[in-house]
C-alpha cells in the first residue's frame, strides 16, 4: 500500500463492507490502497465532482453535507474510523451526491473506483453489502427529511443535544454533559437552520432551566424533561 500506513487491516474489519473478506481478499485490497491525509477543515470531495473511489475513515472525523446555492448547508452525517464514504457514487457511476469535510486531522484510505469494481465482480457479497450500506443511509435521510418537514427548530436542537449526551457526554444521576460542535453555524448545519435561530432556542432552554451553557460545553439538567417534551411534540 502506498504511503506510510503500516497495517491497514485492523482499519478494514471495522468497516461493513470490507469486515468479512478472507485474506486472500484483503491482499487484493490492501496493496491498492492510497493513503491520504486531510488537516481539519480541508474539503476530501466537493458535490458535483467526478467519483474517483471510495475512503475509509482511519482516524479523524469528516462531515458529509450539502450546500444550497445561498451557501447554506446541511449535514447529512458526521463519519469517524471504522466508516466508508462514497459508496453510492463507486456503485452507480455518478458523481459525488454531496461534499466532505474534514471536521479535525483525519487520515482517510482511498481505494479506486476501478479496484473496487474488479473487487465486486471477484466477489460478489461485497457488493451486498454495499447495498445495505447504502439502505441504512437512505434510512437516515429519509429521517433527515422528515425532521426538517415536519418538526421545529427547538424539537430538532433538543433531538440533537440528547443524542450528543447520550453517546459522548459524562454522565450524571439525571443530568448529560456535553461538548458543542466549535460553533453555532456548524450546529445549525447539522438541524437544517441558520446559527440566529440556533442561539435564540440555546437561550430559552437555557432561561426555562432545561440546561446550562458555558462557552460549548452544555449541562443538560434533565434528560427525563427534554425527553419529555419530545414525545409530547411526536404524540
Amino acid at each position: 500500500m502506498a504511503g506510510d500506513y503500516q497495517d491497514p487491516r485492523s482499519a478494514l474489519k471495522k468497516v461493513a463492507i470490507f469486515s468479512s473478506l478472507s485474506e486472500q481478499e484483503l491482499s487484493f485490497v490492501i496493496p491498492r490502497l492510497l493513503l491520504r491525509k486531510f488537516q481539519s477543515g480541508e474539503i476530501i470531495f466537493s458535490e458535483g465532482d467526478n467519483c474517483t473511489g471510495l475512503y475509509v475513515v482511519q482516524t479523524g472525523s469528516v462531515r458529509i453535507f450539502k450546500s444550497s446555492a445561498g451557501g447554506r448547508e446541511q449535514v447529512l452525517s458526521i463519519d469517524g474510523p471504522g466508516s466508508s464514504i462514497a459508496e453510492l457514487p463507486v456503485f452507480d457511476g455518478g458523481t459525488y451526491p454531496a461534499s466532505a469535510q474534514a471536521l479535525k486531522d483525519s487520515t482517510l484510505l482511498f481505494f479506486s473506483r476501478t479496484d473496487f469494481h474488479t473487487l465486486c465482480l471477484q466477489h460478489p457479497q461485497v457488493a451486498l453489502k454495499v447495498l445495505r450500506v447504502i439502505g441504512g443511509r437512505l434510512r437516515r435521510l429519509v429521517g433527515i427529511i422528515e425532521e426538517l418537514s415536519f418538526t421545529t427548530v427547538r424539537h430538532r436542537l433538543v433531538s440533537l443535544l440528547l443524542r450528543l449526551g447520550k453517546s459522548e457526554g459524562a454522565r450524571g444521576d439525571e443530568a448529560l454533559v456535553l461538548t458543542l460542535p466549535a460553533n453555532n453555524s456548524e450546529l445549525a448545519a447539522q438541524i437544517g437552520t441558520v446559527r440566529e435561530l440556533v442561539s435564540r432556542n440555546l437561550s430559552r432552554l437555557q432561561a426555562e432551566g432545561l440546561i446550562e451553557v458555558e462557552d460549548r460545553t452544555v449541562r443538560i439538567i434533565s434528560r427525563k424533561k427534554l425527553e419529555a417534551e419530545l414525545e409530547s411534540a411526536a404524540g
